[in-house]
């Protein structure tokens, strides 16, 4: 994304499925009241649609905000369905899910209290 330096950037995944017919505003609203986060800070928000084709990113740029979209004509986006599996991630994340590799169901953490 162009002008963003990710490595000074947080990014905000939310998680299921986003109504992609909102736009900046709403976007920006979502982030504020349902993320409960500062749409106005250094950071980025991604969303996607329920069929998992279409991602949104929302920024601002200190000069307005920035909306990028990528639409998938084959596959899908892995996305988390759950605020658990949905956290910030780092900007060497972002470049994931563009990918199509799905590192939210990538080996999951096993607790062991014993050995057998």
């Amino acid at each position: 994304m162009i002008g963003i330096d990710f490595a000074a950037t947080a990014v905000y995944v939310r998680p299921g499925r986003t109504d992609m017919r909102k736009q900046i505003n709403g976007l920006s609203v979502l982030v504020q009241e349902d993320m409960e986060l500062d749409p106005f800070g250094a950071s980025v928000f991604l969303f996607c649609n329920r069929e998992r084709r279409i991602l949104k990113a929302l920024y601002w740029d200190r000069t307005g905000f920035a909306m990028w979209q990528k639409r998938l004509e084959r596959h899908r986006f892995p996305w988390p369905d759950t605020e658990q599996q949905a956290q910030q991630i780092t900007g060497e994340q972002v470049r994931l899910p563009l990918d199509g590799i799905d590192f939210w169901k990538a080996h999951t953490t096993l607790e062991y209290t014993t050995v057998m």
